[in-house]
């Protein structure tokens, strides 16, 4: 038998094992997910603990995981702080995002502290697009992602889920990422069950009437200004408040 076929088994057999309340309604997208992994840069590890201690000190009712694109949404050194403070901080959500990372990382994170604080309402989970960006195919980048979403249902049985889509990338609609965002964005809907996990994709308010990312929005065709956050944060608004409710 091939090693990709014990490996379909293998993945197959653990589902079966997995208790009721931590399986999810997507199948495997592909035979292959990094194991969980810590990241080595300095920069990574000093937010990584960040986030560790303010889930035990600071108030918060939702944890937002991410990378960069969460991140710097509540960093000043962007200019979407404000953005953050007039739209997620009410809500309270807690900004758990930490630049690079990809899913491997952020389920690592997930074993080690950054749900060591209270149990949140609710959790928001926007991963995946440096998978892409470190060359994986579409189907790895998105089994990634039901990765760590079985692994939030294994820690959070009783916690809302709400899976958020990648964002455009690239300029234009036949950019080679931007097609690999759609194909995941497609795949990981197909998680949502609409009783414990939601899933929307909330890019469009981001693209014009062709499609195309203006570098006045997203100046590396990648990360958001101000502006760029402005045009997601109704939507974001709308699910945080559909999903988990004003309060």
């Amino acid at each position: 038998m091939s090693f990709v076929r014990l490996a379909a088994v293998a993945l197959a057999l653990l589902a079966v094992a997995l208790p009721a309340r931590a399986q999810i309604k997507c199948g495997a997208f592909n035979s292959f997910a990094e194991p969980p992994a810590p990241r080595s840069e300095p920069e990574a590890i000093a937010t990584f603990h960040r986030i560790n201690a303010r889930v035990k000190t600071l108030p918060y009712r939702i944890l937002f995981f991410g990378d960069s694109i969460t991140e710097r949404w509540d960093e000043p050194l962007w200019g979407s702080k404000r953005v953050w403070d007039a739209n997620l901080a009410p809500r309270g959500v807690l900004d758990a995002g930490v630049s690079g990372d990809r899913t491997e990382h952020l389920r690592w994170r997930l074993d080690h502290g950054n749900l060591d604080g209270p149990t949140p309402k609710g959790v928001i989970v926007m991963i995946g697009t440096n998978d892409l960006g470190h060359g994986r195919p579409p189907a790895e980048a998105a089994e990634g992602i039901r990765q760590v979403l079985i692994q939030l249902r294994q820690k959070l049985p009783n916690t809302r889920i709400l899976l958020l889509g990648l964002t455009p990338r690239g300029g234009a609609p036949w950019d080679k990422l931007r097609v690999e965002v759609g194909q995941v964005n497609q795949m990981i809907g197909s998680c949502a069950d609409g009783q414990t996990i939601w899933a929307t994709d909330i890019g469009q308010p981001l693209l014009d009437a062709k499609g195309m990312l203006s570098n006045t929005l997203s100046p590396d065709y990648l990360h958001f200004n101000a502006e760029g956050y402005e045009r997601i944060a109704p939507e974001v608004d709308h699910w945080i408040d559909q999903v988990f409710g004003t309060q």
